[in-house]
């Protein structure tokens, strides 16, 4: 069984006791996230679709922990003026564990 959720600005599919790593969210770490807008559900061969959302359908997600990514080099050049620039990047992230997956009433 597996389902593709909606959070910030991204859709994930996820399954019962897989990880996944998303954008900074606010919490510490062993807090509940519960996510209801589900986009589809597939459970063995039924697949339910929202429209856009599943009725009454959610995930349950726990969060493992919040860190900063790996650092990402940015180096701009200008060929032929003498132009160099190196700047790093790195990104905050939460590494979610999805703990269930409630169908709702309409599967």
């Amino acid at each position: 069984m597996y389902a593709i959720i909606e959070m910030p600005g991204n859709q994930y599919r996820v399954a019962e006791g897989d990880t996944i790593k998303t954008e900074k969210l606010d919490g510490n770490t062993g807090d509940t996230v519960d996510i209801d807008k589900v986009l589809l559900i597939s459970a063995d061969d039924n697949v339910t679709t929202g429209k856009p959302y599943v009725e009454g359908a959610s995930v349950k997600l726990s969060i493992v922990k919040t860190a900063k990514d790996k650092k990402v080099d940015v180096f701009k050049m200008k060929t032929r003026k003498g132009f160099r620039r190196l700047r790093g990047h790195r990104q905050n992230y939460t590494l979610l564990k999805v703990d269930s997956i409630i169908t709702g009433s309409s599967s």
